[in-house]
């Protein structure tokens, strides 16, 4: 049997996100800037796919940016609005529990001049709302935290977030880094006061190097990307019409049923942690209280005495398929900010893995995980005394 336990990282796309894909790559192939009927064909994928997404957000389509996926959405929030507000002032606010596509930008801001707060987080991965307000100043032009954390599946209030900011300084931007929240909750950037919001694709059965930002009417911002003009000059570059129709098709699937598709999703966390607390010596991090205050589709867990990667090997060979933290980090290992942030204990750091879940995960390949883990965690512990 085959679990694969790893759709933070990335998810199967659904059929129909293939199939109109195929059609865009092999029949509708045309350039959506060709004026020509195989070009106006190729543009109305593009419309389609801006009204679908725009309509899950209860936005105006001409609010829609296509990207590449999550990481240049969030470089050109961050990057973009800081240059594109710069005269209001050089501070940005974040956490300690960000993306390495949020924490990187802002490393090259605070190398050109910006000045940078990191906010820290309790041991759930909350933010601490009163250092984030202490930190809100005249010259602060953009606060950005990301909805659902990647590691632990920690979410924010944002709109207790918003409200709190803009009652301080009202001229400050809210960007969100939406991407492991899109699909799993129906997020509305006007009435959760977000001005930029970043998804990407294949987070939510559509494929990878496909994504977008939500970019509130009037909100000024740069673009990183310079060529032809494409997207009102916003973002340069011929569009990925199959990426963009794939991303379309998949929010509109993602969201069918879609209270019925979270319920499943927590069905299967309970199970899972219901499990994980019987082994002994193992903890289960961000839960502090209901796991309905956390994101359905991650779990964060230590194996105290074992090593992440270890254990992630050791499974893999019993084909389930899980993550040591953050999958875009991990070619470069190194111990998570993240638990850093929430206080795990230090010898856990390097002893904890990621399950995450979609709506292809069944209950069979949960027990199996499961009763996998019951087999290796004891076995590998005893090897690693010696």
């Amino acid at each position: 049997m085959e679990a694969y336990l790893d759709n933070a990282a990335t998810t199967r796309a659904f059929d129909s996100v293939k199939d109109i894909m195929t059609q865009t790559l092999c029949m509708d192939y045309g350039n959506p800037s060709s004026m020509h009927k195989k070009g106006v064909d190729a543009e109305t994928y593009i419309k389609d796919a801006k009204e679908i997404i725009a309509k899950s957000l209860k936005a105006d389509p001409k609010e829609i940016i296509f990207t590449s996926g999550g990481t240049e959405s969030n470089n050109l929030a961050v990057i973009g609005a800081a240059y594109a507000n710069k005269r209001s002032g050089n501070h940005i606010i974040t956490t300690r529990i960000e993306h390495p596509s949020i924490h990187n930008p802002l490393l090259f801001l605070e190398e050109n001049g910006f000045r940078v707060s990191y906010i820290p987080v309790d041991r759930s991965g909350k933010v601490l709302m009163e250092e984030l307000l202490a930190e809100v100043g005249e010259d602060t032009i953009l606060v950005s935290v990301m909805y659902v954390n990647n590691e632990i599946g920690s979410v924010q209030n944002i709109s207790e977030i918003s409200k709190l900011i803009k009652e301080k300084n009202p001229k400050v931007l809210l960007h969100v880094d939406g991407i492991q929240a899109f699909g799993k909750y129906r997020i509305c950037p006007k009435r959760e006061g977000i001005d930029l919001l970043s998804i990407s694709g294949h987070k939510i059965h559509g494929p990878k190097g496909s994504g977008c930002l939500y970019v509130r009417d009037k909100v000024k911002l740069k673009p990183i990307l310079f060529g032809g003009g494409q997207q009102k000059g916003m973002r340069s570059g011929t569009e990925n019409v199959p990426a963009i129709a794939g991303l379309g098709q998949a929010v509109k699937d993602i969201y069918e049923n879609h209270e019925e598709k979270r319920a499943g999703l927590y069905q299967l966390k309970e199970a899972f942690i219901a499990e994980m607390n019987q082994i002994q010596d193992t903890t289960v991090n961000g839960v502090s209280g209901s796991i309905n205050e956390t994101a359905p589709h991650i779990v964060s867990v230590s194996f105290a005495g074992i090593r992440s990667e270890v254990l992630l090997h050791a499974l893999e060979e019993k084909q389930v398929f899980v993550s040591s933290g953050s999958a875009c980090a991990s070619n470069h290992p190194q111990l998570s900010g993240t638990l850093k942030a929430i206080g795990v204990r230090e010898d856990l750091l390097d002893s904890t893995l990621r399950f995450s879940f979609s709506v292809f995960t069944t209950m069979e390949e949960i027990q199996y995980a499961i009763s996998m883990l019951k087999e290796l965690v004891p076995v590998l512990r005893k090897y690693s005394r010696h």
